[in-house]
């Protein structure tokens, strides 16, 4: 008799409309009508930087976000999937994905930093006007009462909305509907967020210290610090999921037959380019969370390196907020709104970060497009919509208050060395975990209790006749 091991575990559960990182994707239509969409899709949004008053910017910004929709959707990646999972299921292969994305981005990252600086750039906040700027350290922000409310509040809204920005981005371009309730609420949620970050930022109990790593350790100490506290991290996912396991709830997810690789064909069969099977291959299977991790991490050095900044996502969101309500003649004189007002004044198709985050929605689109497995998700009521829509509004407040999401507070503060973005992940974990106590069992993002439900992986330990323990006993088997 052997112990238990993953394969015993129960798959993980499907019920409802749960986390997008777990959510199957229908099985592929065999329409062709949907690839041809595909590329129509991708030609109209590169050819629309015609209009823009610089093109080579938004085809820049354009590409930049359909890549990165296409890798979040290929691979199921979610950054808010990185608490949820785990606590729903007890596996943690997407946390242990994201702290692998995390260190990758840093190690090259500080190569960037050093390299800059030691051409002479100085980090933002103490570079004079036309000095070089360290490309990256806008992102190294101050650890403040804003942050940590912040954290909490988007990390409650995460929950209640079924994905963090990036995640409800490419949630939308994979045909769920409930964004059209989560999304608006995010983003006019940014408005209060970002003039109270403002007030309270200049006022004393916004006061906060700001710790860029490297002026602490040095490049190499700092990378090494970084390095440790995710190897940290990773120890306790270690942990917990073999708590998990020993307690008897562990799942793991299974994968449809249509998400896999399909094998070569046989031997002494032709290869052929043009058929099923490389199609198949090339543009319908999933990509596993470490894949999809890599190359997101590829993907934030390449937007730091084109454009000087770190990649965010709800900055774009105050300044979509501020257009639409300008339409109702609504306006922001607030000093707070100066650059936001800048922004909107010059045209959306303008705003490089506005621009990235509509590729996102296209480039997830296409991913689904592409494999022929497009569908809309209507499976909500109307209770869950209510909750979408204030889990909507508590990200866009909470995000702009602390003045970033898991991507422009966490990956981004954490891969430019800074404090601020370990400070604003445990913020987040708190209140991911608090939402995740409170609403299990009442919405349908998140499943009941699972000390309610059945066990599903079982190691019970017994003593035999001989009064030594036997093997522990694996589902579906018999001590």
């Amino acid at each position: 008799m052997s112990s238990a091991t993953e394969s015993d575990a129960a798959p993980a559960p499907m019920s409802g409309s749960p986390d997008r990182t777990l959510r199957h994707l229908p099985p592929p239509l065999h329409r062709r009508h949907q690839p041809v969409i595909a590329v129509v899709i991708i030609a109209a949004m590169l050819l629309a930087g015609l209009l823009a008053k610089k093109p080579e910017i938004f085809v820049l910004s354009m590409g930049t976000g359909l890549i990165l929709g296409y890798i979040l959707t290929r691979s199921r990646f979610g950054f808010a999937g990185g608490i949820k999972r785990i606590y729903v299921t007890g596996e943690g292969s997407l946390s242990k994905a994201l702290l692998l994305t995390f260190g990758l981005a840093s190690a090259v990252t500080a190569g960037l930093h050093w390299a800059a600086a030691h051409r002479g750039a100085v980090v933002s906040w103490t570079a004079a006007k036309g000095q070089s700027v360290i490309p990256g350290t806008e992102a190294v922000a101050e650890t403040n009462l804003p942050l940590i409310i912040g954290g909490v509040i988007f990390g409650v809204g995460m929950i209640m909305a079924g994905g963090c920005a990036s995640g409800t981005l490419a949630d939308l371009g994979e045909g769920a509907v409930r964004v059209l309730f989560s999304l608006p609420f995010f983003v006019l949620g940014s408005i209060p967020g970002h003039w109270l970050r403002a007030t309270m930022t200049h006022s004393p109990v916004g006061a906060g210290f700001r710790v860029y790593l490297p002026d602490v350790f040095g490049y190499p100490g700092a990378v090494a610090v970084t390095f440790l506290g995710l190897l940290g991290v990773w120890v306790l996912v270690r942990r917990y999921e073999q708590f998990r396991k020993r307690e008897g709830y562990y799942s793991v997810e299974e994968w449809d037959s249509t998400e896999r690789h399909v094998p070569q064909e046989p031997t002494g069969q032709p290869f052929s380019f043009f058929d099923a099977r490389t199609y198949h291959n090339l543009l319908v299977t999933r990509w596993d969370f470490r894949t999809g991790g890599i190359l997101l991490a590829f993907m934030f050095v390449f937007i730091l390196i084109t454009t000087g900044k770190s990649w965010g996502v709800t900055s774009a969101f105050t300044v979509w907020a501020v257009a639409f309500l300008n339409l109702f003649g609504v306006q922001f004189t607030d000093p707070a709104f100066t650059s936001i007002n800048a922004s909107v004044a010059s045209g959306l198709i303008n705003h490089p970060g506005s621009v990235r985050d509509i590729g996102i929605i296209f480039g997830s689109a296409c991913a689904l497009l592409l494999a022929g497995r497009f569908r809309f998700d209507r499976d909500f009521t109307a209770r869950d919509a209510v909750a979408y829509s204030v889990g909507g509004l508590c990200m866009g407040f909470g995000a702009r208050l602390a003045g970033g999401c898991n991507i422009g507070a966490l990956f981004s503060g954490v891969s430019n060395l800074s404090l601020s973005g370990w400070t604003f992940a445990i913020a987040l974990f708190g209140g991911g975990l608090l939402a995740l106590k409170i609403f299990q069992g009442r919405i349908n993002l998140v499943g009941p209790d699972r000390h309610t439900q059945p066990r599903n992986y079982l190691e019970i330990a017994t003593s035999g006749t001989d009064g030594t323990a036997s093997t522990p006993a694996t589902k579906g088997t018999e001590a």
